[in-house]
């Protein structure tokens, strides 16, 4: 049997035109190694699971490489990368800072920067989670990093740049990664799914996406454990099973209830919702946002404000147009009430059940003829 490799490690970007949603920083980066301008310190910083250790490794790869290609990508055939692909390259190093966070540790480092390289011309040093190293460990690695050795390139990462000293921020090059957008996310998981022979459907890939909230290394993971769960095939409806996630169709039958005052239905429907197990202040929370986007989908240049799947965004067209914006507006102001009001409430259930009967009143429903909006 096989040792199975998760799809994160299986599919990691190798080269800067492989990376994720980063076009502007691996732009950058290549721009600087192809004008031999490559700054001896960057501080790559953004949320968890968006690229920030993967492009320090490309860039230690790269600056090593004998071979550059004219767009600035390594050649992956050279001496220098084939030894980083086996993992035995002598010109770059790798401390993760949230175990090693010691004056030991970053003592020991800067005796290794001082030692020229063997092979090549630069050594790079990669230093994951910084901002977990201790006060006196920054210190002790303050003037190592104000003056480097010619050969070396520092690159620190980290999830929490305020917690970075000034000193050391200063010295630095800063790179902001972005979270990467739920389009993006969801375009890679499908190019993974052709070569792992797992059918998809666009809804489905989305829900992951946005289940992710921008990490891709989160995406991935969602993404195995639901290959694991659909054999093979990814549906929407095995996604939002296995998930545990509220169908968008239960905020659309909401919407519909609201509309034709259907007071009872509406009331069945939330039972139906909290047996299921989900909470009454997810599912409120989960109807402003379904009003907000029939708001957005009013017009056809905002619909790129949805973040969802081409067949609901087909959806919130057609309810977005059976809908005036007043009773979407008037709704998102009894809702957003509510949430205010959900904390301090002592009867919740009562609290949720009152706000979908003021959600069936009859002004909300009927257009004020006094209205501003149209």
């Amino acid at each position: 049997m096989e040792n199975f490799v998760v799809s994160a490690r299986k599919y990691r970007p190798d080269s800067f035109d492989t990376v994720v949603g980063q076009s502007a920083i691996t732009s950058t980066l290549k721009n600087s190694i192809l004008n031999n301008q490559v700054a001896q310190a960057f501080l790559f910083c953004g949320p968890r699971g968006v690229g920030k250790t993967t492009c320090a490794r490309i860039l230690a790869k790269t600056i090593n490489c004998t071979d550059i290609s004219a767009d600035g990508e390594a050649c992956n055939k050279c001496e220098s990368c084939t030894s980083f692909a086996n993992g035995n390259s002598l010109n770059i190093f790798e401390l993760d800072a949230a175990s090693n966070n010691s004056v030991d540790d970053i003592r020991n480092l800067i005796n290794q920067v001082r030692i020229a390289p063997t092979i090549g011309t630069k050594k790079a040093y990669i230093i994951d989670e910084v901002h977990m190293l201790s006060q006196a460990a920054f210190n002790a690695f303050l003037k190592t990093l104000e003056e480097p050795p010619k050969h070396a390139v520092f690159i620190l990462a980290t999830t929490e740049k305020h917690k970075v000293l000034p000193t050391i921020l200063s010295r630095c090059q800063i790179f902001n990664f972005n979270r990467i957008v739920s389009d993006d996310i969801a375009s890679h998981l499908h190019g993974i799914a052709e070569k792992e022979n797992v059918k998809t459907e666009n809804d489905a890939l989305h829900v992951i996406a946005q289940k992710a909230d921008g990490g891709l290394r989160d995406a991935l993971s969602i993404f195995d454990q639901l290959i694991s769960f659909s054999e093979g095939e990814l549906t929407y409806d095995k996604v939002i099973k296995n998930l545990n996630i509220l169908d968008y169709d239960y905020y659309f039958k909401t919407t519909d209830l609201i509309k034709n005052k259907n007071l009872s239905g509406l009331l069945l429907l939330l039972n139906q919702v909290l047996t299921k197990g989900f909470e009454d202040v997810l599912f409120m929370n989960g109807l402003a946002s379904h009003f907000r986007n029939l708001l957005v989908s009013k017009d056809e240049s905002t619909l790129v404000l949805l973040d969802v799947g081409d067949n609901i965004k087909e959806k919130y067209k057609t309810q977005s147009q059976q809908n005036e914006v007043r009773f979407l507006i008037n709704g998102l102001e009894v809702l957003s009430n509510f949430d205010v009001s959900y904390k301090t409430s002592k009867n919740k259930r009562l609290l949720t059940e009152v706000t979908l009967m003021q959600l069936c009143a009859d002004e909300l429903v009927e257009s004020k003829k006094k209205s501003p909006v149209e």
